[in-house]
């Protein structure tokens, strides 16, 4: 983490976010229908990116990054409306990460 951004990397699949660009947090039970554009899905896991079935004629990506679909997982909603969804293998670190990206949230300028 630096103090602008973060890079999520997760194996061969990684995204830079920038705090300034986040314009939404919220839970999520389930992700949307999505096509795998590159990533894999396993068991409880997947990563890399994906689209959106609605989205399936614009190149709209959503990155995923979940260690457990079983989870709650993390949806971020970025100012150019593009979508990331992740959480960690333990809950409560997945916790403290949404507190953390609501603090960035709001200390945005409007």
């Amino acid at each position: 983490m630096e103090p602008d951004k973060m890079t999520i990397l997760s194996g061969i699949y990684y995204h830079e976010l920038r705090y300034a660009d986040l314009e939404q947090v919220e839970w999520v039970a389930k992700i949307p229908p999505m096509v795998r554009l590159n990533g894999f899905s396993a068991f409880e896991k997947g990563k890399g990116v994906y689209q959106e079935f609605k989205d399936t004629l614009t190149d709209k990506k959503v990155y995923v990054f979940v260690d457990n679909f079983e989870q709650q997982k993390i949806r971020l909603v970025q100012k150019d409306s593009s979508q990331l969804f992740l959480n960690l293998k333990d809950s409560l670190k997945t916790l403290e990460l949404f507190e953390f990206f609501e603090e960035k949230i709001e200390e945005a300028p409007k």
